[in-house]
């Protein structure tokens, strides 16, 4: 592990525009890529990119969040910020993920879901609750990344997996450190205090038991040396992917299941005190 951050400034690296992203992770990490666009029912949403791979030889789903590196580009993927049409097609590609028996990979990093008018009348919150039940019940192995930001329902929608992973400098919370210190104390210039209260960091959330493991990070993040994280994140797939492969389908979704229950929950002898 590199030199300890504060929160603030793991914000910041989770941020950085040249951090590795869902573009770079796929050249990267994977072969033969296909995309597939559209919801089937409305429209494409570039926010989120999703098809078929091969990782290590073998067949897979990924799918993951996109923000843009670009002005231009930032404006087509809205910043990373999906519509239910994203989350739509994210969960079209599992379904046929599920059909096949392929493993479905996620990489997170998005401030959120888009909070927009036409959003919600497309059914937003729908579209990311469906996503959050049927992931829960699929039968193949679901392995998910958060990457930079994993922020409030937009990444939920995308991380109930056997195993959740951060990268050393991600963050993953139920908004950003801004809308936090705005709802709490009306006042976004307080989102460095926020931050540290938010418990955001992976460590954190590692102690916390939201995720399961920790992907190393070279020094100072992952945009100063891109080779050396992309090395760290293959192998923590190859290893987690063949853990799952020794469980049976029917003990990976329960255990899946149970997982995401017990999270918040409270034991009786605390309760107590």
């Amino acid at each position: 592990m590199s030199t300890t951050y504060t929160a603030a400034e793991v914000v910041a690296i989770a941020r950085h525009p040249q951090r590795p992203n869902i573009e770079d992770y796929i050249s990267g990490l994977f072969t033969d890529f296909f995309e597939q666009r559209g919801d089937r029912s409305c429209r494409e949403d570039a926010a989120i990119l999703g098809g078929i791979a091969r990782f290590h030889g073998r067949s897979v789903t990924v799918i993951g969040t996109r923000k843009g590196r670009t002005l231009e580009e930032n404006l087509r993927c809205n910043f990373g910020m999906p519509g239910p049409e994203g989350y739509r097609k994210a969960l079209r590609l599992m379904k046929q993920a599920e059909k096949f028996h392929r493993p479905v990979i996620t990489f997170i990093d998005t401030p959120g879901a888009y909070p927009g008018l036409q959003a919600e009348e497309r059914g937003q919150g729908e579209a990311i609750a469906r996503n959050l039940m049927e992931m829960s019940r699929l039968s193949v192995p679901i392995l998910a990344i958060i990457t930079g930001e994993g922020n409030s329902g937009g990444a939920l929608a995308l991380g109930v997996g056997d195993r959740v992973l951060m990268l050393e400098n991600a963050v993953y919370a139920i908004l950003s450190p801004e809308g936090f210190a705005s709802i709490l104390w009306k006042d976004a210039g307080r989102s460095a205090e926020a931050s540290e209260l938010m418990r955001l960091r992976s460590s954190d959330l590692l102690e916390l038991g939201v995720i399961d493991g920790i992907i190393p990070e070279p020094e100072g993040g992952a945009h100063l040396a891109p080779a050396i994280a992309m090395l760290q994140v293959e192998q923590a797939i190859a290893l987690h992917l063949a853990q799952l492969d020794r469980e049976s389908a029917k003990t990976r979704t329960a255990a899946r299941y149970e997982k995401f229950r017990k999270m918040g929950a409270i034991a009786p002898e605390k309760e107590k005190q």
